[in-house]
């Protein structure tokens, strides 16, 4: 059962909005755009694997995919996660292509290709972590000791590997094909056969799991030194990016000499991205740099958010998360397409 379902990851949205707000001739501009290529690809690769999650007995899994889960200063990114009464299984995807070789002796991770050699963190090592951090996490909200274990997921069918060095015995049997993915699974219920979670635990831990998700914003920031003020404001124009202006009761664009309706929703999603789950109408003003306190009102009261307080504290938040602008747009009613 698919209780948290595949969309586009978190990751990818806050590099996108980063993209569109971080000037191009910042340093770190070309970095993040080769890590929002990588993390494409590597999306594409987690798509790829699908199939195989719709062969797995509906009532024995509960699945939830692309959780961000905070972890101190960092963020704990796990594919998928399958959660079953005999054991939690963490499921990494490698979407990378050429003859790769997982080094148990030195941890590393080495791909050839095209004969050029190139390192990359141990995929191993990090499900590593994911692995203690699920057990401390179990342990710190009273579940019982479910054995939590993980496998690794080759989703180019191009790929071939190795695995060497004094761990390789214990580690080639949590690394396949895509293919050989269910034969995996049925490995692990083959160690794991004693019942531990009753069926209440299980969606007490989904839920509290699917609550702790949030936006890895600052962990992806701290990561390449960017700062909030290097990010530009405004409500962009989709086409140009340049900054628009409100005109007409539009939204206008100098460079295109176009209008929009509905730019603001796209400025919202990345505020939510990128500084908070919440808005003010003073912090939409100041990051739209609209002037109005009463068109900013109109136009965060015709969106569908929640708000909370009253006056001055009154706040705004998405319904839902992420946040999607095409819903939104889809569902302004014609009034409010016409008003200010």
């Amino acid at each position: 059962m698919i209780l948290k379902v595949r969309v586009v990851p978190l990751i990818i949205l806050i590099l996108e909005a980063i993209l569109r707000r971080l000037p191009k001739s910042h340093p770190r501009y070309p970095m993040i755009e080769d890590e929002h290529r990588r993390r494409v690809i590597g999306y594409k690769g987690e798509e790829s694997l699908d199939f195989y999650y719709r062969s797995l007995p509906e009532q024995k899994y509960f699945i939830l995919h692309d959780l961000n889960l905070p972890d101190g200063p960092y963020n704990c990114q796990i594919d998928t996660l399958l959660i079953s009464s005999d054991s939690i299984i963490a499921v990494g995807s490698k979407n990378i292509g050429g003859n790769l070789t997982f080094d148990t002796e030195n941890k590393q991770f080495i791909q050839e290709w095209h004969g050029e050699m190139k390192g990359y963190p141990s995929p191993i090592a990090q499900e590593e972590r994911h692995q203690e951090y699920l057990q401390q996490l179990l342990a710190a909200h009273n579940f019982p000791p479910v054995p939590v274990d993980y496998v690794i997921v080759l989703s180019n069918p191009y790929a071939t590997y190795v695995v060497t060095g004094p761990e390789s015995g214990r580690v080639k049997k949590r690394v396949c094909k895509a293919d050989a993915f269910l034969n995996r699974i049925k490995m692990f219920e083959g160690y794991y056969k004693t019942p531990v979670l009753e069926a209440k635990e299980m969606r007490r831990l989904s839920r509290l799991l699917i609550k702790m998700n949030t936006p890895p914003t600052n962990f992806m920031l701290e990561k390449f030194g960017i700062e909030k003020s290097d990010l530009m404001p405004g409500v962009l124009c989709p086409t140009s990016h340049h900054p628009l202006i409100r005109k007409k009761h539009k939204w206008y664009c100098p460079a295109c000499q176009t209008y929009s309706k509905d730019a603001h929703i796209h400025m919202l999603m990345d505020y939510f991205l990128l500084y908070d789950l919440k808005i003010t109408n003073k912090q939409f003003r100041e990051f739209a740099r609209l002037d109005c306190i009463h068109i900013a009102g109109r136009i965060l009261r015709s969106l569908n958010l929640i708000s909370s307080g009253s006056k001055k504290t009154r706040t705004y938040s998405p319904a839902s998360f992420p946040w999607d602008p095409k819903k939104e747009i889809k569902n302004m009613s014609k009034k409010e397409r016409s008003g200010n």
